[in-house]
């Protein structure tokens, strides 16, 4: 069922639509800041668990991230808020210091890992989140303007993995503009953080463009479809590199943590399909974190140079990124652990995931 393209409050049958998915979870942790969005998110769980009268027990979670006094003060609001509709909530804190850079990125993984942590604690397997149509228009923009490519403006997913837990956003195709509405009509107040209009965040001068670009026809809708049809394009791609990861592979050694591809067949994939390929193999075996694309980039590129120059003389490259060591010799291209070097360590975010033969 379509929501309603306009700007009324949504209903409780549309809330049962937007929920449907979560109906069979024994618990679900709400991730509720106090501001519009999240607090319509509590007030249509709360309404849509009511109506289903045995539905997933209910854990609303506010994040104090430290960073703002009025923060004590939000959290008491969604206490209260979540007291009169009858859910559970707590409120947790990201401690410790904070970096001078990066404020931004940083309080949204420590964000997530507390609220990963407080699921786990309740017995959850979903988080979910509040992010809008207009959240996800947003989130196209700011990785347009970053250059990213395709898996980058496919956008939020309706469900991501966050560790053993699941975060679900389902209101992805709803306008910031309905959930106002809906609190609107409940008479229910929330909180406005001032950093989402602060210009010296990127996402906040971002969303000033907005209704700009809309009176040129660049709406919010327009950048969320666009972000759907990338997202189909994504996973069909993923299909072919886990179908080509199949087919090429010719050893995996786990304890040197290597694998061995056909050169001759990776030199003749599609580039792109080749790319994901190194680098998924890049990040099975290194220990630096996620790959940057345009490091990669270099990589791939230097690399189909050596092939094509050793098919007129013997050659061998070698070349390292992200802790990985990439070998083309002898007809096998091999990627395996760079040597070592001092006060290394895997961070813990990808310890034990192995995305060489599953898309990312």
């Amino acid at each position: 069922m379509a929501i309603a393209d306009h700007d009324k409050a949504i209903s409780s049958t549309e809330a049962l639509t937007l929920f449907a998915g979560l109906k069979s979870a024994a618990a679900l942790v709400l991730a509720v800041s106090g501001g519009p969005d999240s607090s319509a998110l509590l007030v249509l769980a709360a309404r849509w668990r009511k109506r289903l009268k045995r539905g997933p027990k209910l854990l609303a979670v506010t994040v104090d991230h430290g960073l703002r006094a009025e923060a004590k003060q939000e959290a008491r609001a969604v206490a209260r808020l979540a007291r009169r509709l009858g859910v559970s909530h707590r409120t947790v804190y990201w401690r410790g210091a904070k970096p001078a850079t990066g404020l931004p990125a940083a309080a949204r993984v420590a964000r997530y890992a507390l609220l990963a942590k407080a699921a786990r604690q309740a017995g959850a397997q979903h988080v979910v989140t509040a992010h809008t149509l207009d959240d996800q228009a947003e989130t196209v923009l700011f990785r347009l303007a970053r250059g990213s490519g395709i898996a980058g403006l496919a956008a939020m997913a309706p469900v991501t993995p966050l560790g053993d837990v699941f975060l679900v956003r389902p209101f992805l195709h709803v306008t910031k503009a309905r959930l106002v509405a809906t609190l609107a009509a409940e008479n229910i107040a929330f909180a406005e953080d001032p950093s989402n209009v602060d210009p010296r965040f990127t996402r906040a001068r971002l969303r000033a463009l907005m209704p700009a670009l809309a009176r040129e026809g660049l709406e919010a809708r327009r950048f969320a479809l666009l972000a759907r049809r990338v997202r189909r394009s994504e996973i069909a791609i993923e299909a072919v590199v886990d179908i080509a990861a199949a087919r090429l592979s010719r050893a995996t050694d786990r304890t040197r943590r290597a694998i061995v591809l056909d050169a001759e067949g990776f030199a003749v994939l599609p580039a792109e399909i080749a790319l994901r390929l190194l680098g998924r193999a890049v990040t099975r075996v290194g220990d630096e974190g996620p790959v940057e694309l345009g490091k990669l980039e270099q990589l791939f590129e230097a690399l189909v140079a050596a092939a094509s120059a050793a098919r007129h003389k013997a050659a061998r490259f070698r070349r390292t990124l992200a802790g990985a060591m990439v070998t083309h010799s002898d007809g096998l291209l091999t990627v395996e652990a760079a040597p070592p070097r001092r006060n290394r360590a895997k961070p813990a975010h990808i310890r034990g995931k192995d995305p060489f033969t599953k898309g990312r």
